[in-house]
């Protein structure tokens, strides 16, 4: 059986945990800025959990991560 590779624009867009769990950055992050507030813009550089929905999906991507 040949060997799984990595999807390479999942692996440059999800890390994972220490505990395994999926980190992903947030949306709405990229342009349009000025008329975001500047708590809006900070919470938006934080990162966050990928949900358990998606979670399976995502992980199939990233087989040796």
């Amino acid at each position: 059986m040949p060997k799984q590779k990595t999807h390479r624009g999942a692996a440059k867009r999800f890390a994972r945990t220490a505990k395994g769990k999926i980190k992903r950055q947030r949306a709405y992050h990229s342009h349009i800025l000025t008329k975001k507030t500047a708590g809006r813009k900070r919470r938006l550089r934080t990162k966050t959990l990928v949900h358990n929905a998606d979670f399976k999906r995502i992980e199939r991507l990233l087989p040796n991560k």
